[in-house]
């Protein structure tokens, strides 16, 4: 749906667009040859954002592969000239034993896991253009100076340098034909799991989502003025799976937004009995023998716009549509891409 005077189509999506090394997913968006990269820009394509943030996309210094993947959206029927990415927390290297293994250098070492500097970065994408001048980067926020922090064991040396953000905060400013702007505030956190009887990366995940309620009180600044969407992947279900569930209820019932609770037919059919929240709205599709299917992935506008429509892009078995997903419905990643519709 094109956006009209004043209603906008907001998505995100955890598509799997990180590669093994430095420079790979470049080359694999120049050549042209990834199914996978073909089946998700099919998928952007079918649903036509205006806006959308990509929470698992390497990060180059000059934009290379950004600005590729911008190309090749376009090529395929759906222009979004617009985009913007800074340097993540993911692979930026502390010099430290974060992981206490005896080893520097290691993924776990970084700032966030990262094989390499920018391994699994944000992305956001945009028919319309940024204020960048306007953009707040909170990515280098030191995880002790998080009001309410609660902090696992570590070095005074590990917590003078210790960020809260796996990858990033980041709050930008969209600039659309009509009408204010539109303050994305993106994040993307760290699973609450891979780790020990301490749950650093419990703790680290609740920290990283309670960070938007701290920064609406005005912890920082002034809250923003006018429309804001929280968008991104909170890798945290309000219900089920592993990680402080409460924190994202908490987010989701924040008088100032609102949960349009997007759902899709195809997660519906494969709902995991016995998990307690609404299968329906759930954003990912893991193994019954693991976390299970979850709903981690959002779009959460303030309480000012009003929805004009929301969806999970999980086409049920009888639908058209299901064929972008492949036969195992993993064609373009296990995580399904979120768009809510909204106008002012």
């Amino acid at each position: 749906m094109p956006a009209t005077a004043d209603t906008y189509r907001i998505a995100t999506f955890a598509a799997p667009l990180s590669r093994d090394g430095p420079g790979l997913l470049l080359r694999d968006i120049t050549k042209a040859e990834d199914p996978q990269i073909a089946a998700i820009i099919a998928v952007i394509v079918q649903n036509a954002p205006d806006i959308l943030v990509l929470t698992d996309f390497d990060f180059d210094h000059g934009g290379a592969a950004l600005a590729a993947f911008s190309l090749a959206l376009g090529l395929a029927g759906h222009e979004m000239p617009h985009h913007f990415a800074r340097r993540p927390n993911t692979g930026m290297s502390t010099g430290l034993d974060l992981d206490g293994n005896g080893r520097l250098g290691d993924a776990r070492d970084s700032q966030g896991y990262g094989r390499f500097a920018g391994d699994g970065g944000m992305a956001i994408l945009s028919r319309f253009p940024f204020d960048t001048d306007q953009t707040r980067d909170f990515s280098d926020l030191l995880w002790r100076d998080l009001s309410g922090a609660t902090l696992p064991p570590m070095t005074a040396e590990i917590n003078a340098i210790q960020r809260l953000s796996e990858t990033g905060h980041w709050v930008l400013p969209v600039l659309p034909d009509e009408g204010p702007p539109i303050m994305l505030m993106a994040y993307s956190a760290t699973p609450p799991v891979f780790d020990g009887p301490e749950d650093r990366n419990g703790l680290r995940n609740r920290d990283e989502t309670r960070f938007w309620q701290l920064f609406l009180d005005g912890a920082w600044s002034d809250p923003p003025d006018g429309h804001f969407i929280v968008i991104g992947n909170a890798n945290l279900d309000p219900s089920d799976g592993q990680g402080f569930s409460e924190t994202m209820a908490a987010l989701l019932s924040d008088s100032r937004l609102q949960d349009p609770q997007p759902a899709s037919r195809g997660a519906m059919q494969d709902a995991d009995a016995a998990h307690r929240g609404d299968p329906a709205r759930d954003t990912v599709e893991w193994p019954a023998d693991g976390p299970g299917n979850l709903r981690v992935s959002y779009v959460i506008p303030s309480s000012d716009w009003q929805v004009a429509g929301a969806g999970v892009f999980w086409p049920a078995a009888d639908d058209p549509a299901a064929v972008l997903l492949g036969a195992d419905g993993l064609a373009a990643g296990a995580h399904r891409l979120v768009w809510v519709d909204v106008s002012g």
